[in-house]
């Protein structure tokens, strides 16, 4: 089975990770992250039904868990990357998961306005992980806006990854982190908890959790009021 062999993102370029014969990238921090976020969304969406958007699927390990742990969602994967589109088809057909397929999304962009999105709109859950902090800002102010939009009332947008809080860093690791990523692309870096609750306000989503996780990361969640 031939996989597209144009537009890998740098994460996943040069043999950084194993691709199957199926065309499966496979990420094994992608495994160990999984049930601590399940465990901690557990709580907030327990009982919800609807459609669910994950920002960024990436290898799309996660979403086919996430639509295992929580099958009264619609689950709906999302990639810019063609080559991370083909995974996440390819680990949905391993699975025998009955997530819909991938669709193209640019987070920066009025993603919510696509016909794509529009057609599995309103959602009661939006979910980003570890994107805001490898890529500009706009993406973060994308996602959020889009949500805004996107979102049934009492809709929620989490986001997981590492954060600063109060304009700090919660730990030497995550400041050295933080570091390195600016040096890499001074666009890129740890975003404040605060930044992104003040643009949620700004489109009627208000915080409701910061949830402490493994190795320093948060579940930030924001609900549509």
């Amino acid at each position: 089975m031939s996989t597209p062999t144009s537009g890998h993102t740098a994460a996943f370029r040069a043999g950084a990770f194993p691709v199957e014969e199926d065309g499966r990238i496979v990420g094994h921090m992608v495994e160990k992250n999984a049930k601590p976020v399940i465990d901690g969304l557990s709580p907030f969406l327990r009982g919800v039904k609807g459609a669910a958007l994950e920002i960024g699927s990436g290898t799309g390990q996660h979403i086919v868990r996430f639509a295992r742990a929580f099958p009264d969602l619609d689950w709906t994967p999302s990639e810019p990357d063609a080559f991370h589109r083909y995974s996440i088809d390819a680990w949905r057909k391993h699975e025998g998961n009955t997530t819909n397929p991938a669709i193209e999304i640019d987070a920066a962009a009025d993603w919510a306005a696509q016909t794509a999105v529009r057609a599995i709109a309103p959602l009661s859950l939006i979910l980003n992980l570890n994107v805001i902090h490898i890529s500009p800002f706009s993406v973060a102010c994308g996602i959020v806006n889009g949500a805004g939009a996107a979102l049934r009332e009492g809709g929620l947008l989490a986001f997981y990854g590492p954060f600063r809080e109060n304009g700090l860093h919660t730990g030497v690791g995550n400041a050295t982190f933080d570091a390195r990523l600016r040096a890499d692309n001074p666009d890129w870096g740890l975003r404040d908890v605060a930044e992104i609750t003040a643009l949620g306000d700004a489109v009627g989503l208000t915080r409701i959790a910061l949830l402490n996780m493994p190795a320093n990361n948060r579940i930030l969640i924001l609900q549509k009021t």
